[in-house]
């Protein structure tokens, strides 16, 4: 099927063809899914390219059938990730999608104490993790070391689903250990707050790693002061402990601080990356920060 000519896209009009003709050209094992046997259908059903992305699949079919209102550029590059999509077709599709509002894009504001820290530790990496632990805000030496992410939105999704976090991650399971022991007592904190189950259910269908730490009884409470032992393709090896501190005002906001031993080689080395990281604060969720 012809994909159509989206140079001029000025509406959702082609939207619904576009989305079936993507979705009819992947296969089941080339989205990782069981092939159960014979299909009706070509490609991937609608049910299963919304699990993969994410969102309600009552909501994606309407999408193929034209009946929803415009979806928002943060909705197609998800479905853009379930269908597999190289650069090229994602730019395409996502040239229907309506930029999400400003007020929109952070789940929760930072609180008043932690934006006067963040903005005081600018010599070591620090960011404010809210609920479920989107990332509210990073300083530019925080956004530096992580610049090889594609996105600075979820600590989970990070750990989880980007690739990255392979190679920068030395210990890589237990620091996404120490990140699901995190979620999972915010979920028991607040046992209906959708973004929790939101983000649990995502995870649990885009990640088997995932599924598997989640599935376990024995995770424990999240441990502030470990040692990170971290890979930066620009300075090289770093250890760096992990000091989590808490805001009264917003208990369930948290500022992580990431520092290493005076007068070691991580410590020059996160210099040498400080001289790359010029720049105002990252507001990844477009909080102002001092």
């Amino acid at each position: 099927m012809t994909a159509p000519n989206l140079d001029h896209v000025t509406s959702i009009e082609g939207l619904d063809a576009l989305l079936r003709s993507y979705r009819e050209r992947l296969t089941p094992a080339a989205a990782g899914l069981p092939d159960a046997g014979r299909r009706r259908v070509p490609g991937l059903r609608r049910a299963e390219v919304a699990a993969l992305a994410g969102i309600s699949p009552g909501y994606y079919a309407r999408l193929e059938r034209g009946q929803a209102a415009p979806p928002s550029t943060e909705v197609l590059a998800a479905v853009a990730r379930a269908l597999r999509l190289d650069e090229q077709d994602t730019a395409r599709l996502c040239r229907y999608g309506r930029p999400a509002p400003v007020a929109s894009a952070c789940s929760e504001p930072v609180s008043a104490g932690l934006r006067l820290l963040i903005g005081q530790v600018g010599s070591l990496p620090a960011y404010v993790l809210g609920r479920t632990q989107d990332v509210l805000a990073l300083n530019a030496l925080g956004a530096a070391l992580w610049q090889d992410f594609a996105r600075h939105d979820n600590l989970l999704r990070m750990l989880f689903l980007d690739p990255a976090a392979d190679g920068f991650h030395r210990d890589l399971e237990r620091a996404r250990h120490r990140a699901v022991a995190d979620l999972r007592r915010a979920a028991t904190h607040a046992p209906h707050d959708r973004r929790v189950t939101n983000l649990v259910g995502e995870l649990a269908v885009r990640s088997a790693a995932f599924r598997s730490l989640w599935a376990r009884n024995d995770l424990g409470t999240p441990r502030t002061g470990d040692v990170e032992q971290l890979r930066h393709r620009g300075v090289g090896h770093l250890e760096l402990r992990h000091q989590a501190f808490r805001d009264r005002a917003a208990a369930h906001q948290q500022l992580i601080v990431l520092h290493p031993e005076p007068g070691s080689a991580s410590a020059d080395a996160l210099v040498l990356l400080g001289a790359t990281a010029a720049g105002p604060p990252d507001q990844a969720c477009g909080a102002a920060l001092p």
